[in-house]
């Protein structure tokens, strides 16, 4: 008899979990409590224009082929890639952009431009940030996160410096120029904590930033989620929508025995969830729980989001795929995020117009405009606060692309902290899950397998090795390989 498995959720890692354990002859049932597959990862379509509701940034294109490639496909099979030129521009003030192109050399180039003698100190900033990318992919992140000793390797013991300084630190010890400084800093966000808190040893974003580049799925994130809900469909797979676990059936010898829909018994040889940590575990008994609320309560977390889809009637010029605006001060903005929680006065933003690059997204002549306010979770959230920032932003696009936008407006959807509450279960409505922090890395973090109830399992943000989509791929990988083994 094939042993049963119930998957929480249906995001990036509950899939690559699912595909994988399918692949080791398990019969997987995936359940979600929304109506379309893809967890954070999904699609609005209006009016006919599309935008990806949560990542849309693909960065480190060989973790997503390394996947693929364990089931003998190519991402070819399933998605057209295309690599950005520009991947990315950074706004400083009206007509001060600095373009991130798609080779070292163009980077090289524009960090010269900038500030003389950049590019030698980037290029041996990058080669070291590639070691560590080498490293980390090879030797760490696809550690379980089981022990201390998973970090001590031959290669990671000459990196220990890397772990005892920070982000920041190693930035302005090279780097004087404020703009250069801020774009440096700026693939440390991913991770979730401010550039002064995260170990050097992250620097490796940096090269999945300049070395590895920036891409686009032809249309758009989903095509990720369409790739790997078909792959797993085709190993057996059996996916259920509308379907909100309300409990973790447990039996009186602590061994997790099913799930529970809307009172309705499901019975399985293992639970998985790849659903919010804390929200995981309110699903199970007290006495089952192995994190209280003090604990999450202490736990740094990545920021959450203000989000704004909006549909214009016509195209915005002298705009990228991806922008980020940074004209205002970076330090300021990290502080009413991390240290004193509040809604930012003067945010920095970030602004995807997918239909740049990708027609697809939008129809013809019209753009597609996805703007992100970083923000603190768990902070209050209402209509008059997202208008607010929405209309702050929006001067600002306008006054630093020297153009009118708000007039060419057909609509404009929004999504904040209750929404990551009301549909993803999020702790505290954040966006990006547990920052890595020194203290939160690696087997610092929450357990891939429950300390208490046996056969019960933990896969996401929340957990090893972090926040991103390609770290939910590898997180996946990791608690399929646990389950298999046990």
């Amino acid at each position: 008899m094939k042993r049963k498995i119930a998957i929480i959720g249906s995001g990036f890692s509950s899939l690559s979990a699912a595909a994988y354990l399918a692949q080791k002859n398990f019969e997987v049932h995936v359940f979600e409590k929304n109506q379309t597959l893809g967890g954070r990862a999904r699609q609005l379509k209006k009016e006919g224009f599309t935008f990806d509701m949560g990542p849309s940034w693909y960065w480190m294109p060989d973790v997503f082929e390394s996947f693929f490639n364990d089931f003998g496909k190519t991402t070819e099979d399933f998605y057209k890639l295309e690599r950005l030129d520009p991947g990315y521009q950074v706004f400083f003030g009206e007509k001060e952009t600095i373009p991130i192109g798609d080779s070292l050399e163009k980077i090289y180039a524009v960090f010269e431009k900038e500030e003389k003698g950049s590019s030698i100190k980037l290029a041996r900033f990058i080669s070291n940030a590639k070691e560590n990318y080498d490293i980390a992919i090879k030797d760490l992140v696809y550690r379980p996160g089981l022990s201390p000793l998973e970090l001590v390797t031959p290669t990671t013991i000459k990196k220990v410096k890397y772990f005892l300084s920070n982000i920041k630190k190693d930035v302005y010890k090279d780097f004087k120029s404020p703009k250069l400084r801020q774009i440096l800093q700026f693939p440390v966000l991913f991770l979730g904590a401010k550039p002064a808190n995260t170990p050097s040893f992250y620097n490796f974003m940096n090269y999945a930033d300049f070395g590895l580049g920036t891409w686009h799925p032809e249309k758009g994130m989903y095509s990720i989620v369409s790739g790997m809900v078909s792959l797993a469909a085709s190993l057996g797979v059996k996916f259920h929508t509308g379907a909100a676990v309300d409990q973790i059936l447990v039996d009186p010898s602590g061994k997790a025995k099913g799930i529970q829909i809307n009172g309705e018994k499901i019975s399985a040889d293992v639970v998985l969830s790849g659903a919010d940590y804390h929200h995981s575990e309110t699903l199970l008994d007290q006495k089952y729980r192995a994190y209280s609320e003090e604990y999450w309560d202490k736990k740094v977390f990545a920021p959450s989001s203000l989000l704004f889809y909006i549909g214009l009637d016509r195209k915005v010029k002298d705009v990228s795929h991806h922008n980020l605006f940074f004209d205002v001060d970076f330090d300021e903005h990290a502080r009413v995020i991390y240290d004193d929680p509040a809604w930012p006065e003067n945010p920095l933003f970030y602004a995807n117009f997918p239909s740049a690059s990708d027609p697809t997204m939008a129809p013809k002549g019209k753009e597609a405009c996805f703007l992100l306010i970083p923000i603190a979770p768990g902070i209050e959230d209402s209509s008059e606060m997202r208008e607010h920032h929405l209309n702050l932003v929006l001067e600002r696009l306008e006054k630093l692309t020297q153009q009118t936008i708000k007039d060419h407006i057909l609509f404009c959807e929004s999504f904040c902290v209750e929404d990551f509450i009301k549909d993803y279960n999020s702790y505290k409505g954040n966006a990006y899950g547990l920052a890595n922090t020194l203290l939160q890395t690696a087997f610092l973090r929450p357990k891939l397998k429950s300390k208490k109830v046996k056969d019960l399992y933990f896969t996401g943000q929340l957990t090893v090795p972090g926040p991103g989509v390609p770290p939910a791929l590898i997180s996946g990988k990791l608690v399929a390989n646990l389950i298999s083994k046990s």
